[in-house]
């Protein structure tokens, strides 16, 4: 073999072996500090009862168990605007690592086994005379003001039953009579609940995790009865009420999905806790899918 390639292969071969010797351990050593970095958590400034600035929201909570059980600080990333930006302008701008509520599945993130399940219920006054199950009952007919989110499934079936036009005033009243035309507008769900509180609306539907704080504040005044999930839209196909809700991180980062997975798991018992506090109606997650990365 010619000694000049024998030459220059051990000496390609010294000068690999020594930046693997280097590498290596820098690597582990940035990999570490990676883990023991605060975890970024995307969250809404002004999202209650989620997240809230003062660090007061539930999902705010449940981030803090998920940073200890992970041994992990919790660095909160704030968007002023709605929460339906996190993903867009923060998490896929790597501006933080991980958004604690997300419907299982959802497309634009990875996302975790669900950690809990929840529906969307009729909030009316503890004594109100209205019996009120579901859509199809005599009594929402009968009802004045009726509250819900415009664009949601509560409308898809309020105007199945031909109580769209009855109610279409007070809902707009609901975001002071603003257009939705290529702008995003939430109903404070305080405002919803608490106008049924007052008696300027007879029932509100709303999904529980936006109204059970409210409701649990009022003292037994009020009450939520869960949205029947047997719903379906004219053509047949189902409305749905009911939903998974998981943790999601960018949809490269696996190691980070992993991580967060086996620290749901210790964190379990203290974020049922948190839900049980804020007074949701949890259900049972469904059963998670072999794969349930989006």
């Amino acid at each position: 073999m010619d000694k000049k390639f024998n030459f220059l292969s051990k000496a390609l071969l010294t000068t690999a072996a020594a930046v693997a010797l280097f590498a290596g351990p820098a690597n582990a050593a940035s990999d570490a500090k990676n883990d023991e970095a605060p975890l970024r958590v995307c969250a809404g400034a002004n999202e209650n009862p989620y997240s809230l600035k003062s660090e007061e929201g539930f999902e705010n909570r449940i981030a803090k168990a998920l940073g200890e059980a992970m041994g992990r600080d919790v660095e909160f990333v704030w968007e002023d605007r709605p929460a339906i930006y996190v993903v867009r302008d923060l998490l896929d701008k790597d501006k933080c690592d991980i958004v604690i509520g997300v419907d299982t599945g959802d497309p634009r993130v990875l996302t975790t086994s669900p950690y809990y399940r929840a529906g969307y219920v009729f909030v009316q006054p503890s004594n109100s005379k209205l019996e009120i199950e579901a859509f199809d009952s005599e009594d929402l007919a009968k009802a004045n003001n009726v509250g819900y989110e415009p664009g949601g499934p509560a409308e898809v079936m309020m105007v199945k039953y031909g109580l769209f036009s009855k109610n279409f005033n007070y809902v707009k009243s609901l975001t002071n009579f603003k257009s939705s035309r290529n702008q995003y507008l939430r109903i404070d769900p305080a405002l919803m609940v608490g106008n049924v509180s007052s008696g300027k609306s007879d029932v509100a539907i709303a999904f529980a995790p936006s109204v059970a704080r409210y409701v649990k504040e009022s003292d037994g005044k009020l009450k939520m009865t869960g949205v029947p999930d047997n719903n379906f839209r004219f053509d047949g196909e189902p409305v749905l009420f009911h939903f998974d809700q998981s943790m999601g991180v960018r949809k490269d980062d696996e190691k980070l999905l992993a991580e967060v997975e086996e620290a749901l798991e210790k964190a379990k018992p203290q974020i049922q806790e948190i839900l049980i506090e804020e007074g949701i109606p949890v259900e049972e997650p469904t059963k998670p899918p072999s794969d349930t990365k989006s």
